[in-house]
This record gives C-alpha cells, sequence and structure tokens, in this order.
C-alpha cells in the first residue's frame, strides 16, 4: 500500500511498544512494592529497565534465553493453577465443597447479557497484543520459516489450555460481584485453602510484565532499525555493533519509556494514563494492516508464481473472516461510551503519523530527484 503507509504503521507499532515498556516497568515495580514496601518504586522500575536494555544490547541470544526462562515461570505457574482450579472443581481438595458448575447456571452469570460479552471482548482483544513480535524475532533465527510455522502452530493450543482454561476456572469458583475478582488468580488458591497465594501469583505477574518489558524492548528496537534502514527514521538508528544489534534503536526506544517513568512518577495518573488511552487501540489496526498486507502480497505472489516458504491454509477466505472480526471488535469499540474515546485517539495519533510520513517521503522524493538541465526540479509523479 505504498512506503507511507507502511512507515505510519511502523511508528504506530513502536509507539505503542514504548509507552507499554514504561507501564510495564512501573506495573512491575508497583507489584514488587506490594511485597517489599521499603523498596521505592521509581527505583526498581529503573533497576528492571536498566537489567532489560543490558540484555538486549547483547545479542539475541540472551533476549531469547531471557524470555525462556520467563516462559517457564508463567507456564509452570499456570500449569500449577490449572491444577488446583480443576482438582476445586472435582471435589478432590480434602474439606474444601467444590463449587461446581453453579456460576455459570445461576441469574448472576453475564448480568449485562451479550452486550457486557462483546464489550468485554474489545477489552480482552489487547490481551493478545505483541504476538506478532514471533515474526520479528525469527527474522533473526537461523531458520525463520521453520522457527514461524512452529510458533503460530503451537498459538491455538497455548490459547485454549491457559487463557481460556485459566478463564473458565476462574469464572466456575469466583461469582460475578466477588471482591475476590480484584485478584482472580489468587481468589481461586485462597478457595482451595492455600496460604500465601496472594504473594505467589504477585511474583508471577511480576515476572510476566518484565517478560513482557522485555519483548517489548526487542521489538521496538527493531522496528525503528527498520524504519531508520527505509529512511523514515534517522540513520544512526540503523547502526549495528558487532554481534549485529542494532545499539542506537534500543537506547532509543528504551529512552521514550525511562522519560515517561519520570513523567509519570513527577505527576502521578497525569501522563502515562493519557498515552495508554492514546495507544489502547493501536494492536487492533496494526492487525488490520498486517491482514490487508498479507491479502495484497498473497495475491500478487500467486499472480506472479512466486514459490513461498509459507502458504496460509484457506486463503483468502480466513484473512477476510478476520478482518470481519476486527470490523466488529472496532464497532462494538465505538458504540461503548468506554472504548469510544480510546478509538477516537488513536485514529487521531494515526491521522498525526500519516501526514508526518507523507512529509517526510515527499521531502525525501524531492531530495533524490535529479536535477534537469534548467536547474529546476522535474515534475514528480507517485
Amino acid at each position: 500500500y505504498g512506503p507511507v503507509a507502511g512507515a505510519t504503521v511502523g511508528w504506530l507499532w513502536w509507539l505503542q511498544l514504548v509507552v507499554v515498556i514504561a507501564a510495564e516497568a512501573l506495573g512491575a515495580a508497583g507489584l514488587l512494592a506490594t511485597i517489599f514496601p521499603a523498596l521505592p518504586v521509581w527505583l526498581m522500575a529503573f533497576v528492571f529497565i536498566v537489567v532489560l536494555t543490558a540484555v538486549n544490547l547483547t545479542s539475541v541470544k540472551n533476549f531469547g534465553e531471557f524470555e525462556f526462562w520467563f516462559a517457564l515461570l508463567k507456564v509452570a505457574a499456570i500449569v500449577a493453577f490449572l491444577l488446583v482450579g480443576f482438582a476445586l472443581l472435582f471435589g478432590l481438595v480434602p474439606g474444601v465443597q467444590s463449587p461446581g458448575l453453579a456460576n455459570f447456571m445461576g441469574e448472576g452469570f453475564a448480568p449485562s447479557g451479550f452486550a457486557g460479552i462483546a464489550t468485554a471482548l474489545f477489552v480482552v482483544a489487547f490481551a493478545f497484543g505483541g504476538t506478532e513480535i514471533v515474526s520479528v524475532a525469527a527474522a533473526e533465527t537461523a531458520e525463520p520459516a521453520r522457527s514461524v510455522k512452529k510458533a503460530v502452530r503451537t498459538v491455538l493450543w497455548r490459547i485454549l489450555v491457559f487463557y481460556i482454561g485459566a478463564i473458565f476456572v476462574i469464572a466456575a469458583v469466583v461469582p460475578v460481584g466477588s471482591e475476590g475478582l480484584k485478584s482472580p488468580f489468587a481468589a481461586v488458591l485462597e478457595a482451595a485453602g492455600m496460604p500465601g497465594a496472594g504473594t505467589a501469583i504477585t511474583l508471577v505477574a511480576v515476572a510476566a510484565l518484565l517478560s513482557a518489558l522485555n519483548a517489548n524492548l526487542y521489538g521496538a528496537s527493531r522496528m525503528a532499525y527498520s524504519l531508520a534502514e527505509r529512511g523514515e527514521a534517522p540513520r544512526i538508528l540503523a547502526s549495528v555493533s558487532k554481534a549485529r544489534v542494532p545499539v542506537a534503536a534500543v537506547l532509543a526506544s528504551v529512552a521514550f519509556g525511562v522519560v515517561t517513568v519520570v513523567l509519570e512518577m513527577a505527576f502521578p495518573e497525569m501522563v502515562l494514563g493519557v498515552l495508554l488511552n492514546i495507544v489502547g487501540s493501536t494492536c487492533l489496526l496494526v492487525w488490520t494492516s498486517a491482514l490487508l498486507a498479507q491479502l495484497a502480497l498473497r495475491l500478487r505472489a500467486d499472480r506472479e508464481g512466486m514459490d513461498l516458504p509459507l502458504r496460509m491454509p484457506g486463503f483468502p477466505w480466513l484473512t477476510v473472516v478476520g478482518l470481519v472480526i476486527l470490523a466488529a471488535i472496532f464497532t462494538v469499540g465505538f458504540i461503548g461510551e468506554d472504548s469510544r474515546p480510546q478509538l477516537l485517539s488513536t485514529f487521531g495519533l494515526v491521522a498525526v503519523l500519516a501526514v508526518g510520513c507523507w512529509v517526510n517521503h515527499r521531502n525525501r522524493k524531492v531530495s533524490t530527484a535529479p536535477h534537469s538541465p534548467t536547474g529546476k526540479q522535474p515534475a514528480l509523479i507517485d
């Protein structure tokens, strides 16, 4: 769809990630402060950022190593949670009565009806933001096509087991309107009579936030590097170290997060909330652009007889289904009073980025166009 569209989506994705870097650093520090109140939140946030920046400045191997251990901790925790939850539901926990499926059968289930479920879907969609980093990271592996194929094939069953399974347990154990919904995982473990559940879940949540910070810093730096390579960002961001790490891009990406943390600590609940509201729905636009790009590129590849290492089955109907689902989520978002301002803010941000990218692209074309014998610039034709 052209370099302006590509640059706009690239900057949109970069902004989304760097804002979330600050949110995750502050979130992890805030959670840890509930266990160790003597430690200042700002200090822990900066320690997290410094450590994970150092990880991203070394090599992609170290990034992957940290993500492996973060993922192992998260998977082990959620598996343990599911085992305890289903043991509780099947009445296998001694001295604790099983709640069964009463929460699904009573009048309190889905109190707002289909409208409430639809509105929740708009919020839930954001939980899957960042899954596209799989494709970015795969580019730095020995066998990108194999890596992407393996990762994508596991996404479906992981969502079914970890996401859907955990939500099913929570909905079955914790009734609607319960105070336990403020910390639903801890509420399930406490219902099973497990002491210290709150502390354990808090530590796992801290690990999850740091994992996301690590991944988002990686993704943001690679996007900044890619934009610089195409002339859509300062060229210095395209410089790499001997380990092929875009050092300037990493530092530029983390700098935005550091500034945001400082401003948030100086002006609590005035900076980060506004930024998150603006970029909150960017993942929906990024996914939409990805599907539209895939639709155009796959049609072009098939028309030209290109040999593609990964060919999505069900094309183009599966792509169209994805676009329809995203359109439905956008529609629900505009209907909801809470989500409408967020969407409008995001579209406003996209408009500003698009204008800036168009001006940059136009100036680049003018500066690189050959001069005519008369000294005047020839007409530029898009």
